[in-house]
């Protein structure tokens, strides 16, 4: 048996994840208190108990998922004597999850993280103005058929595809009119789902490049170890060990697609047959299970599902 550890990305978020965890597990609570101190920010507070507009804000999104998925870590660390190199072949994450990935495999420092990814959703909101960009979910098209479409729907507008996500699940990302074309032309086509997403930003796609010349400069500045667990990157659907690659990498993700369907399938490649879904939600869970059933899925982001995962250790 060969097992990865998944971590979620956007849209995974809720008011009051990672409270039961804070509320019993010490572990939990310094992860929430040292993620708070690096971003001089109470926002453990707004994860347990305050406004979902706010926590939606995708600079406190990126940083919020990534800190529940990190007390979940400690704690199965501190509880269960978890390690990872012995007891794990990869760590993958969706988006922001890879810097989650790259936290628990030791690539990061959580306090870093924390910055990095308040950064990141900064300089993705700075990148294009509201209402420039747009995002649009198809559903019951292959990847292939919808990078056709982003190219039928673009000309002086761009749009692209973005999330790779399942099999029959594609997002696309640009600017607001070929989106729209690109939702049009998908209908068309025979999808059977095709709409435009309410988010803030075309994440993904070239229009973010001024966000990714961002990330260049600060993940220059940041120490970037090789991780203990090998970690299957977005924009490659690769794993990698190597820092200089890491880095570069994460700077790619900005702009680039995030290759999730093939990333699963390289685990399934490489003889994965268990994955934990690390953190809040269970989108990723759905995600695997529609790629490939062959792959078991366990979510580990409630003190009842961390207690479930060390009793069956």
């Amino acid at each position: 048996m060969s097992t990865a550890f998944i971590f979620p990305g956007q849209g995974s978020q809720f008011i009051g994840m990672g409270k039961d965890l804070a509320d019993k597990y010490e572990e939990a609570r310094l992860v929430f208190e040292e993620v708070d101190n690096a971003l001089d920010q109470k926002l453990s507070a707004l994860m347990f108990e305050g406004n979902v507009d706010d926590l939606n804000l995708t600079e406190n999104t990126q940083p919020a998922l990534m800190a529940v998925s990190m007390a979940v870590i400690r704690v199965l660390e501190g509880q269960g004597k978890l390690n990872m190199p012995e007891e794990l072949s990869f760590v993958a994450g969706h988006s922001l999850g890879e810097y989650a990935a790259l936290t628990a495999a030791g690539s990061l420092e959580l306090s870093d993280t924390a910055r990095l990814l308040k950064l990141r959703g900064q300089a993705m909101q700075r990148a294009v103005p509201v209402g420039v960009g747009a995002m649009a979910a198809i559903l019951g098209l292959d990847f292939d058929d919808v990078k056709e479409i982003t190219k039928e729907a673009s000309g002086d507008e761009k749009v692209e595809a973005a999330n790779d996500n399942s099999t029959g699940q594609v997002v696309v990302s640009g600017h607001v009119g070929a989106v729209a074309r690109a939702v049009e032309l998908a209908t068309e086509k025979g999808a059977k789902k095709a709409v435009t997403l309410p988010v803030s930003a075309p994440f993904h796609c070239t229009l973010m490049a001024p966000a990714a010349q961002e990330m260049a400069r600060a993940l220059a500045d940041t120490d970037i170890r090789p991780p203990h667990v090998p970690v299957v990157a977005n924009v490659t659907a690769q794993a990698t060990t190597e820092p200089s690659q890491i880095r570069q990498l994460l700077v790619e993700q900005i702009t680039g697609t995030v290759r999730w369907r093939e990333s699963v399938m390289f685990l399934k490649e490489q003889g994965v047959d268990k994955a934990f879904e690390i953190g809040a939600g269970k989108v990723l869970s759905g995600l695997v299970k529609r790629i490939d059933r062959d792959i078991a899925t366990e979510c580990v982001g409630t003190v009842e599902q961390v207690e479930a995962f060390l009793a069956n250790r």
